[in-house]
């Protein structure tokens, strides 16, 4: 077997055999179909426990200047950086009851941003926050989210516990009526959606869940009235129960040394251990991170990016083992440009991932005492195949004699639930209580899921537009025949492992669009020969790392193990590039997309007298 030592030809020969095998073990024929959304008969799942229900009102029937849909940090940069154009009525639309996003949902005990937080709250700068903590905690970061939409003024025109059912463009009037599940039917000259990826809970399609006699609900919807306690801890209505939780990624890995504190029993059902890094959070002052200089989170931040996409920067100003492994981050993130011999490259880098790997496997071993134990704790695939995690407390955890770790890797996961547990391995474990440590609907916000239909000039709908030739974007922002429609996302632009840094860049174009077509009194809208050439520009760059994908171990990063296709879906030169392309086109080319209005010309929304909505 191979050692953490050997990194020989024979060795990582070895190591490439075992990966295999493993991956086998756990990869399932349904792929992604393994799981379902969390409506219909499961739709309690996604209900909101941190309300206590949309506040009744009327039907909204005005027109505002924005409408932006979802109200997480995209939303939220897009309203702040809109307001600051000048721009009077920008409503925000929200399912959750107030602001935040990811951050409103995830509420769970132990949860923690893993990005550092001065490089992950945007606008510490323009707000003069400096964040507590090295990786801040849920309620910080969502406090933070609503500090933004205080000073940004968007509390006044939004509507929150709301739900965007569809969108249509009205050519003679050149505005989106923007249709709600509460019956508003407003008009928006712009709408923004920026529905995020972080907010559908997904549940694991197992056989007999609707029949669990205990309680149950989802990590995103957490459940203080039945557990007691807080973020921090303290759950004391589990002293005397049985916990099953289901998922070992990012928030298992948080969440599962709480629960080992206060439950009378742990159950921890794992299909595919993550890897589980150093955290190191530590309390930090203005001192710590050069907060008294203007403009330090955004060189900061700066820095983060350029190194964690591959580009050379003089000093590491975050020095985290985000940063320390940024080079194997490279079948992740299309931003490491390698020239030279691909080999020879390929050669190199397994070797380090190999390196890593080992290391990471080697703490195992070194903080789990029960050996079996820490045989099934240990990952079995490559550095990039899944989302790397980081915690302190959580290999600790199995240290305890009333944690049990049930690995269901040889039957592909849960056999069964039956009304009073779960069946592994022809095996019942009987809980009171079953959490879903599953995660979200990664990449389908409603308008790319369907759930939320968009009809554009002549009624044509935007998915059928795309079902013909796949998605057609200039820059991932905007589509011909849909006219002041702005898209956030990950879609056909950049990404990086500190999304909020791309949605403050995306914000900050969606704000400059909208200000170029209100000096022009124009339309937003992209010639299909635009559209073309950026497809183009897309398609010559994009790396080849599906034949990587398709050998790692099953995961939302290559749809549970079917592969993740080589295409133009991102801009193939990184973050970096594509910000410092977009701020040149902005400068020389916004002018090509905007259109003439073919009605009237527009008059700005008035503002009603009265602050609806305000918290």
């Amino acid at each position: 077997m191979t050692t953490p030592q050997d990194l020989s030809p024979h060795g990582l020969a070895e190591l490439r055999q075992r990966y295999r095998l493993e991956r086998e073990r756990r990869v399932r024929p349904d792929g992604a179909a393994q799981y379902r959304d969390a409506d219909a008969e499961f739709g309690y799942y996604a209900a909101d426990p941190y309300t206590t229900g949309p506040d009744e009102r009327e039907p909204v029937r005005d027109t505002v200047d924005v409408a932006v849909i979802g109200g997480g940090f995209g939303g939220i940069l897009a309203g702040a950086h809109t307001r600051r154009q000048g721009v009077e009525r920008i409503r925000i639309v929200e399912r959750g009851g107030d602001f935040g996003g990811t951050w409103y949902w995830n509420r769970y005990p132990g949860v923690h941003c893993d990005i550092e937080s001065h490089v992950y709250l945007p606008m510490l700068d323009e707000t003069g926050y400096v964040p507590e903590w090295k990786y801040a905690p849920g309620d910080e970061i969502r406090r933070h989210a609503v500090r933004i939409a205080r000073k940004s003024g968007l509390y006044a025109d939004a509507l929150f516990s709301t739900g965007v059912t569809s969108l249509t463009w009205d050519e003679a009037s050149g505005t989106w009526i923007v249709a709600t599940d509460r019956g508003d039917a407003f008009r928006a000259t712009y709408v923004i959606n920026a529905t995020g990826t972080l907010t559908d809970p997904k549940l694991p399609g197992i056989p007999g869940i609707e029949d669990f006699k205990g309680h149950t609900f989802h990590t995103s919807r957490w459940d203080y009235g039945y557990t007691g306690g807080t973020p921090e801890g303290g759950m004391t209505g589990l002293a005397d129960k049985r916990v099953g939780i289901v998922g070992t990624g990012a928030t298992g890995i948080q969440v599962i040394p709480m629960l080992a504190e206060d439950a009378a029993h742990l159950y921890v059902f794992q299909r595919t251990p993550s890897t589980v890094d150093v955290r190191a959070n530590r309390r930090t002052t203005a001192q710590d991170v050069g907060a008294d200089d203007e403009g330090w989170a955004r060189r900061r931040r700066e820095n983060y990016l350029r190194i964690v996409s591959g580009e050379h920067a003089e000093r590491d100003l975050v020095a985290d083992r985000w940063t320390e492994s940024a080079g194997l981050l490279e079948k992740l993130l299309p931003s490491f440009r390698r020239e030279g011999d691909r080999e020879a490259f390929e050669a190199v880098y397994e070797a380090a991932d190999a390196a890593k790997m080992n290391e990471l496997r080697a703490r195992v071993d070194r903080t789990v005492t029960d050996p079996e134990t820490a045989r099934k704790l240990k990952p079995w695939y490559r550095y990039a195949c899944k989302r790397p995690t980081f915690s302190d407390l959580y290999y600790p955890a199995f240290n305890r004699d009333d944690v049990t770790l049930v690995d269901t890797a040889d039957t592909h996961g849960i056999e069964r639930v039956t009304e009073h547990g779960v069946t592994v391995g022809g095996v019942t474990y009987e809980l009171d209580c079953l959490i879903f440590a599953t995660g979200f609907n990664v990449g389908t916000s409603g308008v790319l899921s369907g759930k939320l239909p968009v009809h554009g000039r002549d009624g044509v709908q935007l998915l059928e537009r795309w079902a013909r030739r796949g998605p057609r974007t200039l820059h991932g922002f905007t589509t011909s025949g849909f006219p002041n429609l702005i898209q956030m996302g990950s879609l056909q632009n950049a990404s990086s492992v500190n999304f909020t840094h791309i949605l403050d860049e995306q914000a900050v174009h969606a704000a400059a669009l909208i200000a170029a077509a209100e000096a022009g009194d124009a339309l937003i809208e992209p010639s299909p020969e635009a559209e073309d050439a950026w497809i183009a520009v897309l398609a010559e760059g994009a790396p080849d790392h599906e034949w990587f994908h398709a050998e790692c171990t099953p995961g939302y990063y290559n749809r549970e193990g079917r592969g993740r296709p080589n295409g133009p879906s991102a801009y193939p030169h990184g973050a970096v590039a594509f910000h410092e392309l977009l701020g040149r086109w902005r400068d020389e080319s916004m002018g090509e997309v905007l259109r003439a209005r073919t009605g009237p010309s527009r008059a700005r929304a008035a503002r009603p007298p009265h602050r609806p909505h305000e918290h």
